[in-house]
C-alpha cells in the first residue's frame, strides 16, 4: 500500500477511531484485507500509538484541574533536553510534554483533583529535579476547543434578521 493510503487511513482514524475496518475500506475505495494490513504494519511501526476518545470530564467530575507549566531547563550535555524530559513525562500526573522554543523550554500539561494538587506536584516533584531553574504554571480556566473538536457550541444567534 503506498504512503498516501496509509495518510488517508490515519486521517480517518484520527478524526473517528471507531469506524471499522470495513467502513474505512468503503471509504477509501480498497478493501478490508488492504486497510487491516496497513493498519497492523502502522501500529507494529508505532506509527499509531494508541486510540482514544475524547471526554468532556467537567460534565461527569466535580473538578478536574488542568494546568500548564513552562520550565527553564539547563540542558546537559550529549543529551540537551531528554534526560530531563524523561524524568518529567515518567510522572502519572503528566499528560503531556513538549521541548519549545522561546523563554521556556519544556511545555508540561498536567491534571488534578484540585489546584492544591496540581501546586504540590510542581513544588514537590517538577521544580525540585536536577538541571530545572524555574518553572510558571498557568491554570486552564475553561476548555473551549481540544484536538480540533469544540466542547460546547454557542447559543444560536438570536438576533434580528437585517434584509437589504
Amino acid at each position: 500500500m503506498c504512503l498516501t493510503e496509509k495518510k488517508r487511513i490515519l486521517e480517518i482514524l484520527q478524526k473517528d477511531c471507531r469506524l471499522s475496518i470495513e467502513q474505512i475500506a468503503l471509504m477509501l475505495g480498497l478493501e478490508s484485507k488492504q486497510v487491516e494490513k496497513a493498519i497492523q504494519e502502522l501500529e507494529e511501526e508505532r506509527v499509531i500509538l494508541k486510540y482514544a476518545a475524547l471526554i468532556n470530564w467537567e460534565k461527569i467530575e466535580d473538578e478536574v484541574v488542568t494546568a500548564m507549566i513552562d520550565v527553564k531547563v539547563v540542558p546537559q550535555r550529549d543529551v540537551g533536553f531528554d534526560q530531563v524530559a524523561e524524568r518529567i513525562y515518567r510522572y502519572p500526573e503528566v499528560k503531556s510534554l513538549c521541548l519549545m522554543s522561546g523563554g521556556y523550554d519544556l511545555s508540561v500539561l498536567i491534571e488534578g483533583k484540585s489546584m492544591k494538587q496540581v501546586a504540590l506536584f510542581v513544588a514537590e516533584k517538577l521544580a525540585v529535579l536536577e538541571h530545572v531553574q524555574s518553572t510558571a504554571t498557568h491554570f486552564v480556566l475553561k476548555k473551549y476547543k481540544s484536538d480540533g473538536v469544540i466542547f460546547e457550541d454557542q447559543a444560536e444567534d438570536h438576533r434580528l434578521k437585517v434584509s437589504p
